[in-house]
């Protein structure tokens, strides 16, 4: 009788992470046999690791999950967050074999087909516990076996990271389209579901947006018309639309400076709504500033509470800047949630100008659905605008 595990053959791999700060963590490859930069982060989901790995907002970084068992669910296409996989590497204790009837491939084969490699037999809680101490650090995932340990240790060292680079521009689609025309997008998958009339139009930046947050606005009787992150505030407002949406992103928010001067020229001129990124580049927009978490947030199980209703959603989170609430003018600008966690600012609304923005991305995905009201009280800006 074969046995299961075949540990000697898999140590024979030979796959390892180098951290800047000099650990080596070893492991055996399960993704494809590139090897590559990234910064390491952990996400605390017990689940969604396809949503995770598709979602453009983890370009540029190594997603360390800290549930011991990645890979039962398989993957398929249904359950994509993007047109493919963004994260720059995957790191897992334990790869399990696929058992679903909806999976029409494993994760290995995901990440073998879109060049992302991956690194399992890890003591991932050990990795959690370190960056959580030491903070975030920068990785290089030697699986090839090309690369000894100290010159990638020294690879980690030398990479320039992502602070002050503007990875919204690399992930986001090059030309303006339509989303979902006929609807067969947004429906849920295997369910007759009737969508309402779109009696708004909105043009959403695209600066590493999530399938399902156009789902969502769509859900809510919105027709979207999706923008690259470089268009001008001019070209949008040539559209005539009847307010503006700020997605989620990757990487520096202030590297990304043609997105906060046009959000800057919209604002007042049209209800604009905004989360993650786009929460940060109106942060910047309204004046304020914004700095590095020590190691970021990444899940969804962060408790927000609501400042004005005193209600506490949990949250899906994935970030690692966020808005300083000392730089922000609070005449012109309200703090409207909190992160139960670290008290950093979860929300954010002027006082002046219809526009509001949230730190977390309320269309879940992988997460609760607590903060999916937000889409509607987007049309209701729009409606009171």
């Amino acid at each position: 009788m074969a046995l299961k595990w075949n540990w000697s053959e898999q140590r024979a791999r030979g796959a390892f992470l180098a951290l800047q700060d000099g650990t080596i963590l070893r492991g055996h490859s399960v993704g494809a046999a590139v090897d590559g930069l990234g910064e390491v982060v952990f996400n605390t989901g017990m689940s969604g690791y396809q949503e995770i790995l598709s979602d453009p907002s983890y370009s540029g970084q190594f997603v360390t999950m800290t549930c011991p068992e990645i890979g039962n669910t398989g993957m398929n296409q249904a359950d994509m967050e993007s047109l493919r996989l963004f994260a720059s590497g995957f790191i897992l204790h334990e790869m399990n074999t696929p058992s679903n009837w909806r999976a029409d491939g494993s994760l290995t084969e995901y990440l073998v087909k879109w060049s992302i490699p991956a690194i399992a037999g890890v003591d991932t809680r050990a990795l959690t516990a370190r960056l959580r101490t030491e903070g975030t650090q920068r990785g290089f995932m030697s699986v090839t076996g090309q690369m000894g340990e100290a010159e990638a240790v020294q690879k980690a060292r030398d990479w320039c990271g992502l602070d002050g680079q503007d990875y919204a521009a690399k992930v986001s689609c090059k030309t303006p389209y339509p989303w979902d025309p006929d609807g067969a997008l947004t429906r849920s998958w295997g369910i007759a579901e009737s969508l309402p009339k779109s009696d708004l139009k909105i043009v959403a930046y695209d600066f590493g947006i999530k399938w399902n947050i156009l789902r969502c606005l769509r859900r809510t009787g919105m027709e979207v018309t999706v923008v690259p992150a470089k268009t001008p505030a001019a070209e949008v407002l040539k559209l005539k639309p009847d307010g503006v949406f700020l997605s989620n992103g990757p990487a520096d928010p202030a590297a990304v400076t043609y997105a906060i001067e046009a959000a800057r020229s919209l604002l007042g001129k049209v209800p604009m709504m905004g989360i993650c990124l786009g929460h940060q580049i109106l942060g910047l927009a309204c004046g304020g500033k914004t700095y590095r978490l020590k190691f970021g947030h990444h899940g969804c199980n962060h408790p927000v509470k609501n400042l004005r209703t005193g209600a506490v959603e949990i949250t899906s989170q994935n970030h690692n800047f966020a808005v300083d609430p000392a730089s922000l003018d609070s005449g012109a600008v309200e703090v409207t949630h909190l992160n139960l966690n670290d008290q950093t600012v979860e929300g954010l609304s002027h006082r002046k100008e219809p526009m509001f923005s949230v730190q977390y991305h309320p269309e879940s995905s992988p997460g609760p659905n607590d903060p999916y009201y937000l889409f509607a009280q987007f049309r209701e800006l729009i409606r009171k605008a």
